[in-house]
């Protein structure tokens, strides 16, 4: 295990980590789904791979009531069961803004399209910003070796 290389870079700067969760409290506030939120939140994170991120993301998917075996899967959800339609293009959506530049294509039309099928403008708006959120936090903790569980 690695030891932290120094504080959360937002806890350090005046009113930037307030800024944050302002962002995503205006998320939630949109009254999109929290087992949604909290899947593409855990998703991205695993993907960083940010340690307290993925522990947080998973804590906070239970809070909302999703399944041991979305929670345990999520990784691999393309080869499961146990996600909806809704979920499978939001978990997409998730790894391909995530990825943007694995690929020529950042968010080919297939990937789109499908969100858009499911959320309205701003279920999308929302769903975006939280990935976005999500990978802000996933670039502060990874770099500067945040440990789970030290909050």
């Amino acid at each position: 295990m690695s030891t932290e290389r120094m504080p959360n870079p937002a806890m350090l700067v005046p009113g930037a980590m307030q800024a944050l969760m302002d962002v995503n409290k205006a998320v939630a506030a949109t009254g999109l789904d929290g087992k949604l939120l909290a899947l593409t939140h855990l998703r991205a994170s695993q993907i960083n791979g940010c340690g307290p991120c993925v522990a947080g993301g998973a804590g906070q998917a239970r809070h909302h009531g999703v399944s041991t075996q979305q929670i345990d899967t999520v990784a691999a959800w393309r080869e499961t069961p146990w996600f909806s339609d809704d979920e499978r293009a939001a978990l997409a959506l998730t790894e391909a803004v995530t990825r943007l530049a694995d690929h020529a294509d950042p968010v080919p039309d297939q990937v789109w399209d499908m969100a858009a099928k499911h959320f309205d403008h701003k279920e999308l708006a929302a769903l975006l910003l939280n990935i976005a959120i999500t990978n802000t936090f996933n670039r502060l903790n990874a770099p500067t070796r945040q440990q789970a569980g030290q909050w």
